[in-house]
């Protein structure tokens, strides 16, 4: 089964219409550098909108520590998502579980990066390049996903409804990410973009 998350979430109505549809993640922005930053305030709310057995992620990038620290004590997210030059130490310093995502558009200049997080709990392959922000609806080769790694794999970057069967066939990842591919504009989700992703994920037979 192909797990999925989706990330961006700006308004409580999104994140109980993602949880209601059968989501297995919901993640917020809070790095500054996005446009879908959400501050302590709203995240909080955010996360008090999520059900039971619904995994928040927060995502950061090349943000002080002092930052993430605060993000960790108020909003209590179960899962950090790194997407800056961030170490594998300083990823895991805050004593919270973590995705590092590995910028993909860079092409064969980024896979050595795949082994350079250990503790990760993930690694999440995108399609921008490096230095960039996530969330920008560009993709890589799937067939570049490498299979060798032990940590579990999640694609993101240009998946669509119409697209993921292809890039699950291709890629075979753990869980897919998208942010851009459910928005009418950035950081509010359509609901129905919402539903058509989830079955189109469904309806790829297991391996």
């Amino acid at each position: 089964m192909t797990r999925v998350k989706y990330c961006g979430f700006t308004r409580i109505e999104d994140v109980q219409a993602a949880a209601a549809l059968g989501v297995d993640a919901v993640g917020f922005v809070m790095t500054r550098k996005s446009k879908r930053f959400v501050d302590l305030a709203q995240a909080v709310a955010l996360r008090d909108a999520v059900p039971p057995f619904v995994t928040t992620v927060v995502l950061v990038m090349d943000d002080e520590p002092a930052w993430v620290d605060e993000i960790v004590r108020r909003v209590r997210p179960d899962m950090l998502q790194f997407h800056g030059a961030e170490t594998d130490e300083a990823c895991a310093a805050h004593g919270v579980r973590y995705l590092k995502a590995i910028a993909m558009g860079e092409g064969e200049g980024a896979l050595p990066r795949l082994r350079a997080y250990p503790r990760a709990a993930g690694l999440l392959l995108d399609g921008h390049g490096l230095g960039e922000t996530g969330g920008s609806g560009q993709r890589f080769d799937w067939s570049a996903m490498p299979r060798d790694l032990a940590q579990p794999l999640v694609l993101a970057g240009g998946l669509t409804a119409d697209n993921v069967a292809e890039a699950i066939r291709l890629a075979r990842p753990w869980g897919v990410d998208l942010s851009s591919g459910i928005e009418t504009s950035p950081g509010l989700k359509d609901r129905a973009k919402m539903e058509c992703f989830l079955a189109a994920v469904r309806a790829v037979p297991s391996a």
